[in-house]
């Protein structure tokens, strides 16, 4: 470990490594470094954070994998865009073939960060938070498809976790939002949205208005829950 002590006097004990990590984003960022264009010689990256080659490798080894820099001999390190590509590869479905048991997965994972995370809901919700999602709800009702009416229908819950002010589960819905809208679709149609789904939405932002914990679980989960309804007697959409 190598310990670096900061000017309030608090000592940082990352690794070398992952200092020269957080060193080269902020290059990037500073230097406004945009995808295709190339980051400095290994030699002067060396040179500029005081660091041994084998530590400026190991740091490159772990942009590459989070899908920031290409490295390729006699270029050099090169600015990409693969993050999805690499996100994807570590969390993927198959949006052709949802089973029964995948479907029963997700709703349950979207229930652990809608429904059990109600606390920390109630204590950052803000009137501007409800008066948005209810924006949201009624853009649903006037969608021109059901196409549309399925992303206001993601936008609504992807608006309600980001009261959560974690970026790392927004990312993680986002890279689910394939199969999420899928589920969202199974067995509705545009006036499906514009009435079942409005009235269930509506419910749940009245128990948060009213700051009624037990009917804002009740009355999210109920509406998670209801697509399973549609999956009677099938195995996979």
């Amino acid at each position: 470990m190598a310990d670096e002590v900061h000017t309030d006097g608090e000592i940082d004990t990352r690794s070398a490594v992952d200092i020269v990590v957080g060193q080269m984003r902020q290059l990037i960022s500073e230097r406004g470094l945009r995808v295709g264009d190339q980051l400095p010689t290994e030699r002067e990256l060396c040179e500029t954070f005081k660091s041994s080659r084998n530590t400026v490798r190991e740091a490159m080894r772990i942009l590459k994998a989070y899908g920031v820099v290409e490295v390729r001999p006699k270029v050099g390190a090169t600015i990409v865009d693969n993050r999805m590509s690499s996100a994807m590869d570590m969390f993927s479905f198959n949006v052709m073939d949802i089973s029964r048991d995948t479907f029963s997965d997700i709703q349950r994972f979207r229930s652990l960060l809608e429904v059990s995370s109600v606390e920390e809901i109630f204590d950052n919700i803000r009137p501007e938070d409800i008066a948005a999602l209810r924006e949201i709800n009624t853009e649903m009702v006037n969608a021109v498809g059901i196409e549309d009416a399925s992303e206001c229908d993601f936008r609504f819950h992807t608006r309600l976790i980001s009261v959560l002010h974690n970026k790392a589960i927004l990312d993680v819905y986002g890279l689910m939002k394939p199969v999420i809208v899928r589920i969202m679709r199974k067995g509705k149609t545009r006036h499906t949205f514009a009435t079942s789904t409005y009235n269930e939405h509506e419910q749940v932002l009245d128990a948060l208005e009213a700051r009624d914990r037990i009917a804002y679980q009740y009355r999210l989960k109920s509406h998670l829950e209801m697509g399973f309804a549609q999956f009677t007697q099938v195995e996979t959409f």
